[in-house]
C-alpha cells in the first residue's frame, strides 16, 4: 500500500513540472507566435515575499497537484487518465477566475476577454493534462511505492 506521503510528493512534483514543462512549452510557441507578450518562465518577484513569478507558480501549482494525487484513483477509475487530468485543469481555471482574479481586484474572468479566455483555457487544460502524464510516469519510474492501476479501482456497476 503506497503511502499518503509518497503521492503527495509525486503529485506536487509532477504538478511543478507541468508548469514548467508543458505550460512552459506552450507559452513559448504562443510568445513566437506573437500571441502572448512575455515567456511563462520569469525571474520577476513576486509580492510580498519577492519570490520569482515562476518559483511562485511552480509552488501553486505543486498544491494543485496534492490534490490531484488525492482524487487520482477515482478520477482515473471513473473518467480516465488524461480526463482525469483535464478535470484538475479545470478546476484550476474556474478557481483563478472565480476567486484569485477577484481577489486581485480584476473581476471574474478578468473580464473574460476573448482572446485571454482562450488562452486561460489552454493553459489550465495543458497544465491538467501534463499533471496527469507526470504522475503516471513518476508512479510507474520514480516512486516505486506507488501502486499501479488496478482493477480494485474500477467503477463497479
Amino acid at each position: 500500500m503506497p503511502t499518503t506521503s509518497a503521492r503527495l510528493a509525486l503529485g506536487f512534483a509532477a504538478a511543478a513540472l507541468s508548469h514548467v514543462i508543458f505550460q512552459g512549452a506552450l507559452g513559448a510557441a504562443l510568445h513566437a507566435g506573437n500571441l502572448v507578450p512575455e515567456l511563462v518562465w520569469s525571474l520577476e518577484p513576486v509580492p510580498p515575499f519577492g519570490v520569482p513569478a515562476t518559483v511562485n507558480n511552480m509552488f501553486w501549482d505543486g498544491l494543485w497537484g496534492m490534490l490531484y494525487a488525492l482524487l487520482e484513483p477515482r478520477l482515473t477509475a471513473r473518467l480516465g487518465r488524461l480526463p482525469g487530468g483535464l478535470v484538475l485543469g479545470l478546476a484550476s481555471l474556474l478557481t483563478f477566475w472565480f476567486v484569485v482574479l477577484p481577489l486581485k481586484g480584476a473581476g471574474a474572468g478578468g473580464g473574460f476577454q476573448g482572446t485571454e479566455v482562450a488562452i486561460d483555457v489552454a493553459f489550465d487544460l495543458t497544465f491538467g493534462i501534463g499533471t496527469a502524464m507526470l504522475f503516471w510516469v513518476g508512479s510507474r519510474i520514480g516512486i516505486g511505492t506507488l501502486p499501479r492501476h488496478s482493477s480494485t479501482l474500477t467503477r463497479s456497476s
